[in-house]
């Protein structure tokens, strides 16, 4: 069966979900304690409210789950170890972690080009506002590292 564009749109959406999520927990260890204690609660929102965009996604698109891509997954736990060796540790993982925002913010904004059931619509834009409220929390850390 084939995807429509709002079906892709929105698998992509919980595609980035995933990967951002996936990401932080895989680099706790990497992270100083005050920046993983800043950083926890937003992806502990993120990992409620991509389990309620899943659900909702599959009562109401007709969306499946898929499984993860591993090998892009180990692709990015290496990269980000080797841009270590050369760089500040938190600043690199900071780093990626704004890139995964960057994704899902490019994602979110193609599927808010398509027209969406009713349901989704709140969570959808949640995802939206706790995405910016990320940004702006890496930002801050990112500012208060380099001092």
């Amino acid at each position: 069966m084939f995807l429509d564009n709002r079906q892709v749109a929105m698998d992509s959406v919980l595609e980035a979900l995933a990967d951002s999520i996936d990401y932080f927990q895989d680099n706790l260890e990497r992270l100083r304690p005050s920046l993983r204690e800043a950083l926890k609660p937003h992806y502990e929102a993120r990992a409620k409210a991509m389990r309620q965009l899943g659900e909702q996604a599959r009562r109401h698109l007709n969306l499946l789950p898929r499984d993860a891509d591993v090998e892009r997954d180990d692709y990015m736990w290496l990269w980000s170890r080797l841009k270590s060796f050369v760089g500040n540790e938190s600043q690199v993982v900071i780093g990626e972690l704004l890139e995964q925002e960057r994704v899902l913010m490019q994602a979110l904004a193609t599927l808010l080009t398509h027209p969406l059931p009713d349901a989704l619509e709140p969570t959808v834009e949640q995802c939206w506002q706790e995405c910016r409220a990320l940004i702006r929390e890496l930002y801050r850390q990112q500012k208060q590292r380099q001092r």
